[in-house]
């Protein structure tokens, strides 16, 4: 599927078709991550719940960091 990279205010984007976000069950106001690598690109969506996890996971290991290196010994 070929898509075009647009002029939006004064950024560019890529509009995406109804019935590829259909498909995906994506709709306005998704949050997509953009992974580059070697090969291009590549658009996943993000799961808010996910993230929100590995935040309150982040915030646990950063004020227990001692005691975690300890364990670690």
């Amino acid at each position: 599927m070929n898509v075009t990279i647009r002029k939006i205010g004064n950024s560019e984007g890529v509009i995406l078709p109804k019935e590829l976000l259909e498909r995906l069950n994506l709709k306005s106001g998704d949050v997509l991550n953009v992974l580059e690598d070697e090969e291009g690109l590549t658009l996943k969506p993000v799961d808010e719940a996910f993230e929100r996890q590995m935040r309150a996971a982040q915030e646990i290991m950063d004020h227990y960091k001692v005691a975690l290196q300890k364990l670690a010994e």
